[in-house]
C-alpha cells in the first residue's frame, strides 16, 4: 500500500489563504489531491491541516484529514514535523505503507502519471527515497566572509555547459520515502536517493500572486 500525504497548514506569510486561492477552477490544494488520486499506484490520499476551511474542501475532494496540532502548524514548524505526525497517526489507525508520497500545494503542475513514473523509478533503482528535479545549467556565486566565489564551477576556466556534469534543481514537486527514512533520519531523504527527473515548466513552484498568474498560463497551455 502507497500513500500521499499533502500538508496544508492555514497561515501563510505571502498569500493570504494561499491553499485555498483558485488556480483555474478550483483551489490550489484540489489540484495535489486530485494528482494523488489520478495516480494508480497511491492508494490512499490524506491532507494534513489545521485550518476547518482546508480540512472541509480537503474532504469534498475526497482526501481525508488529519488534524494537525497548532505547534505543527507554524512558520517555524518544518514539514518533517507535520509528516512525522501524520504517518504517526495514520499507523495508529492500523495502516502501513510501503511508500509515502509528499507533495506540495505550491507545485501543482506534476500530473498523477508522474507521480506513478516517480514511484515505480524508486522501486526499480531499489532507493529509499526519491525527490523530483529539473536540469540546470546556470553558473552558480554565493559570498563567504564578503568574498564572492564560485560554487559549481571554477571560473578561471569556465567550461561550456554542454560540457559540465549534468546537474539538477531540487524542484519541490515529488518526494518519495520509505517510512523508516522518515522515523530514523527525522528527514524526508535518506538511506540510497534517487533523482526523478521533470521538465522545467513542470518545476514551478507558488510563491506570489504573480506565480499563481503565471502557473494558471502555464496550465492552459499544457492542457492540465
Amino acid at each position: 500500500m502507497n500513500m500521499a500525504i499533502i500538508p496544508a497548514r492555514g497561515g501563510s506569510k505571502g498569500i493570504a489563504k494561499k491553499n485555498l486561492k483558485i488556480l483555474g477552477d478550483k483551489p490550489l490544494i484540489a489540484h495535489s489531491i486530485i494528482d494523488a488520486q489520478e495516480a494508480k499506484l497511491v492508494d490512499q490520499v490524506y491532507v494534513t491541516t489545521d485550518d476547518l476551511e482546508i480540512a472541509s474542501v480537503s474532504r469534498e475532494y475526497g482526501a481525508e484529514v488529519i488534524q494537525r496540532p497548532p505547534e505543527l502548524a507554524t512558520d517555524t514548524a518544518s514539514s518533517e514535523k507535520a509528516l512525522f505526525h501524520a504517518v504517526s497517526e495514520i499507523e495508529e489507525s492500523g495502516i502501513n505503507s510501503e511508500l509515502i508520497v509528499f507533495l506540495q500545494c505550491t507545485s501543482p503542475l506534476r500530473t498523477g502519471l508522474d507521480i506513478d513514473r516517480a514511484i515505480a523509478q524508486i522501486r526499480a533503482e531499489k532507493a529509499d527515497s526519491l525527490l523530483s528535479v529539473s536540469p540546470s545549467h546556470r553558473f552558480l556565486w554565493h559570498q563567504v566572509d564578503g568574498v564572492a566565489k564560485s560554487i559549481n564551477y571554477d571560473y578561471h576556466s569556465r567550461p561550456r555547459r554542454q560540457d559540465m556534469n549534468p546537474q539538477y534543481m531540487e524542484n519541490g514537486s515529488i518526494y518519495i520515502f520509505k517510512p523508516w527514512v522518515l522515523k530514523k533520519f527525522k528527514n524526508r531523504l535518506g538511506g540510497k536517493i534517487s533523482l526523478f527527473v521533470m521538465n522545467e515548466d513542470q518545476s514551478w513552484e507558488i510563491d506570489s500572486l504573480e506565480d499563481f498568474e503565471y502557473v494558471e498560463f502555464l496550465m492552459k497551455r499544457s492542457h492540465l
